[in-house]
């Protein structure tokens, strides 16, 4: 590019971050700026090429960003000159959007095993989190532990109890609004466990004695007949 020409996104010459919101529209505008000769301009969504129309290539581009959602946040998007993309400049979205909860919300344990209850949560800006137990705020015991980050709040619950068993609720509150869900966690009875090791040798058993009987029973069939075809025998001499 000439010295002196410079790109621009809605007039500003360097990177920036832009605030929107959800379901907002956007409509960003790079040109060349002191341009001593025609250029054409490419715009990049991430890492992909953005589709343009003929008569919005040259020394002026622009794209739009409509119905924005929370996909959207942090997504950049830069605009070249084709000739020498060493020349660029980049446009980042900062989505702002409420608290969006998700996760396994009903789960069925054993009583005396482990559980996890995680709680996805996407929002901007970041939300606080905390669990309540049954409406109220969770009293942790020594068999509960909670681990926050910025994608999630988990519940570890060990050796579960049938006290444990109740409505988890996640609830995540940011300056835009709270927003609670329900995880369900129901402790059934201890099943009594049967040793698999004897059924087995008691099978094994029965079916030797079974094996056992009936050829024991062949032998006596096969004497029984050959008692029987002797007076024949005799007879025939």
């Amino acid at each position: 590019m000439e010295k002196g020409s410079v790109l621009t996104v809605n007039d500003k010459t360097e990177n920036y971050i832009l605030d929107t919101w959800l379901g907002s529209q956007e409509s960003l505008k790079c040109a060349v700026k002191n341009h001593t000769r025609e250029e054409e301009l490419l715009w990049y969504r991430g890492e992909g090429t953005v589709d343009l129309k003929s008569g919005n290539k040259i020394n002026s581009s622009s794209v739009c960003v409509s119905s924005i959602s929370e996909n959207d946040h942090g997504i950049t998007f830069t605009c070249k000159l084709r000739r020498d993309q060493s020349v660029s400049i980049s446009v980042v979205l900062n989505v702002f959007f409420p608290p969006l909860l998700s996760g396994d919300d009903l789960q069925t344990v054993e009583e005396g095993s482990d559980v996890k209850l995680v709680c996805n949560v996407k929002s901007n800006p970041q939300a606080r989190m905390m669990w309540y137990k049954n409406s109220n705020i969770l009293n942790l015991e020594q068999n509960h532990q909670v681990q926050q980050t910025s994608e999630s709040l988990q519940l570890s619950i060990t050796k579960v109890k049938k006290s444990d068993n109740g409505t988890y609720s996640c609830i995540a509150n940011s300056p835009l609004q709270m927003e609670t869900k329900d995880f369900h966690l129901i402790v059934k009875d201890k099943g009594v466990a049967i040793p698999i090791e004897p059924i087995i040798a008691a099978c094994v058993v029965v079916f030797l004695t079974l094996c056992f009987g009936l050829i024991a029973r062949r032998k006596s069939i096969m004497k029984l007949c050959i008692k029987d075809e002797d007076p024949q025998r005799e007879t025939a001499l």
